[in-house]
């Protein structure tokens, strides 16, 4: 009997201590919450709208890529004229470029590019060198459109060289245009329209300026340690690349003078790299519509070969010939030279280039370029 009592007290205990423990359950939360002032909320919600800023912004900042490149030279040049009287040699230090490019990938087949470029002497201030949108199917269909300023797809210009290829000198051209394309592994094959700055006599302000170009890549597999890219481009008016434009006497031609080019690109081992390329105008220009043509009616071409030799990951040496004709004295007929570029650490180069022209009017120059560059 007296065993049986003791464990009925003992589970009377038991359940007591559960009602007061699931009622302080019940209880404390409420508490809680009543205790809780209006500014308690209001600092809440205010953290978790900074915190959702916060994804947000990051969010944005993954979208959004930049890169840039400082390049400071140091040059010296020797001019041996035919002209004894107009002999010359000088020397600067220059921030010869300085680039800030910016790209958005604001949401999937759109985006968008910027690139602010400043140059001494050249694009005080800065210049907006290209701005522009680009629409493609990606992994739908392999299209694009490009629109906005930008340099048109004629001529490739690639170059071991500080210095820039004289078919880049020749045919180089920035405009606001539209291109549309087709791009895969293989082939990039593009059409361009734009209004060119230069028309011919009589006719009106129009977009009536056009650019095709077709580049092959060849698969890695083809040929063992071999890379080879070879294209094609042409343009209707070459007197509305960015030198031409500058060179003809007022804004008018009698007749547009279309232009071609062609390139091949070979890598062999990843060391040694030949670039050949040709570009160069389809017929002449009509005397007296080039500033240098002196008279004559004159066909503008260029070319370009270079071997570049990769003696390290850091170092690279190479040589190129270049030369053209109809060039007059704008630039040079035959050129020769050396480069040598050193890696000092990522995205930091020092390079070294000696460069040696005669022009068609037996005018010659030694040109002697030191560059330290920077890219990120």
């Amino acid at each position: 009997m007296h065993h049986q009592e003791a464990k009925r007290n003992t589970m009377v205990k038991i359940l007591k201590f559960g009602a007061i423990m699931l009622g302080l359950g019940l209880i404390l939360p409420a508490l809680a919450s009543a205790a809780e002032t209006p500014d308690d909320t209001s600092l809440a919600a205010r953290v978790d709208k900074l915190e959702q800023s916060f994804r947000g912004l990051h969010n944005w900042l993954d979208r959004i890529s930049l890169s840039g490149l400082i390049e400071v030279e140091a040059g010296y040049i020797d001019i041996d004229s035919d002209d004894p009287e107009a002999d010359g040699d000088e020397s600067d230090l220059t921030l010869a470029t300085v680039e800030l490019g910016i790209d958005v990938d604001l949401i999937k087949h759109v985006s968008g590019h910027v690139l602010l470029l400043w140059e001494e002497d050249d694009t005080e201030p800065l210049d907006v060198d290209e701005a522009t949108i680009r629409l493609d199917g990606e992994d739908v269909i392999p299209l694009y459109l490009e629109a906005g300023k930008l340099y048109v797809p004629f001529g490739n210009f690639e170059s071991h060289f500080i210095s820039d290829p004289l078919t880049l000198e020749l045919g180089e051209t920035r405009e606001s245009a539209a291109i549309v394309g087709y791009a895969n592994d293989l082939f990039d094959v593009s059409f361009g329209v734009f209004n060119g700055d230069i028309d011919e006599d009589g006719k009106d302000d129009h977009i009536d300026s056009f650019v095709a170009s077709a580049v092959y890549t060849m698969p890695d597999d083809v040929v063992t340690d071999l890379e080879l890219t070879t294209g094609i481009s042409w343009i209707s008016n070459l007197a509305d690349s960015d030198v031409l434009t500058d060179e003809i006497d007022g804004d008018n031609i009698r007749d547009k003078v279309s232009g071609i080019s062609l390139f091949v690109i070979a890598n062999w081992q990843e060391r040694l790299t030949f670039i050949a390329e040709y570009l160069g105008a389809l017929d002449s220009f009509d005397a007296g519509e080039l500033a240098f043509d002196g008279g004559k009616a004159l066909e503008p071409k260029t070319w370009n070969l270079e071997l570049g030799y990769a003696i390290s990951e850091k170092l690279t040496v190479a040589a190129k010939y270049e030369g053209g004709d109809d060039l007059g004295d704008l630039l040079p007929e035959n050129q020769y030279g050396l480069v040598a570029g050193y890696a000092l650490f990522e995205g930091t180069s020092l390079s070294l280039e000696y460069l040696h022209g005669e022009f068609a009017n037996d005018d010659e120059q030694d040109i002697l370029t030191a560059q330290l560059a920077f890219e990120f």
